[in-house]
């Protein structure tokens, strides 16, 4: 069954500090016409610039997913774009007064609410799909990492991940539809390992980091003076890592939460390509840099089949 084009019914915002910045910045969702896409406006700058949530303004993936446009940029989009790909959502405006996104909870699940109060409406055209007739693949051999897209009717995803350590090995999660994805997945936070949340403490790369919307994984025993820094500067006396090996700060929403947050930074991802896929995702090791290479094969692939825009 052919489906429209859709969009928020009404304004709504949120506000948060951002993971990276630290600064506390407001969004603001308005309804936008069929065709227009997702396009986020830097309300802060002069002339109030637009960038269009589109791959060919991927700038960075070192952290995050950061687009730019003549100049401008906009961060840490992943966990937004998976909302909107998980409610279905074509076309909106994205008022932001800030260059990052907030983090608020770590995961997808925050914008779905605001998407979910304001309804959603119908447009009067037809939503595209992006479609294949052959495989389209990304891979790294040498360090495991392989994106596959492959021709089918439906969208199903299927996401591996592996860290080699005996708190976060092999994992698994997949999801043969969106309603799935906002019912098991989008709940599921970022995470981190120790190490990796010490050395940007240290380059003073988490300005807006809290224990509160992060996992934080602990594969090597720290030593008394680096989880003490840790503890300072989450300002968290009780800090301990858990006989699990995770710390402390929160309880996993599920035994594969790691995976399943991966599949949500795809998802994420994917969706700069400015339109829903019919077709079967199998990533292994997926993250920021490799999804969004991937993203490029799928549209130069379908710009050299002249569907793309």
């Amino acid at each position: 069954m052919k489906k429209n084009q859709t969009t928020i019914v009404s304004e709504i915002s949120i506000s948060g500090k951002g993971l990276h910045t630290g600064c506390v910045v407001s969004i603001t969702l308005t309804p936008a016409p069929a065709n227009y896409g997702i396009v986020f406006q830097r309300i802060d700058l002069p002339d109030k610039p637009l960038v269009k949530a589109h791959i060919l303004n991927v700038a960075d993936t070192s952290r995050s997913t950061n687009l730019q446009e003549n100049g401008v940029v906009v961060k840490t989009v992943e966990h937004f774009l998976a909302a909107l790909a998980g409610m279905n959502i074509d076309n909106l405006r994205v008022q932001i007064d800030a260059e990052e996104l907030p983090i608020l909870d770590g995961s997808a699940s925050p914008f779905i609410s605001m998407i979910k109060k304001s309804g959603i409406q119908e447009l009067p055209v037809l939503r595209e799909y992006v479609s294949v007739d052959e495989v389209v693949k990304f891979e790294k051999p040498d360090i495991g990492i392989e994106l596959i897209l492959l021709p089918a009717e439906k969208f199903t995803m299927s996401v591996m991940v592996d860290y080699g350590t005996s708190v976060l090995s092999s994992q698994y999660a997949s999801i043969k539809s969106m309603e799935e994805f906002v019912a098991n997945i989008a709940s599921c936070r970022t995470f981190v390992f120790l190490h990796e949340i010490y050395y940007l403490i240290k380059n003073n790369l988490v300005k807006g980091g809290e224990l509160d919307n992060a996992v934080v994984f602990v594969d090597k025993k720290p030593s008394p003076e680096i989880l003490e820094e840790v503890k300072t500067f989450f300002n968290k006396a009780d800090m301990q890592v858990d006989e699990n090996g995770t710390l402390n700060n929160v309880m996993l929403k599920c035994f594969n939460e790691p995976a399943c947050h991966k599949l949500l930074d795809l998802l994420g991802d994917l969706y700069l390509l400015g339109k829903p896929i019919k077709g079967e995702i199998i990533a292994r090791k997926p993250g920021h840099f490799a999804n969004t290479e991937f993203v490029k094969l799928i549209y130069e692939y379908l710009e050299n089949r002249g569907s793309a825009k």
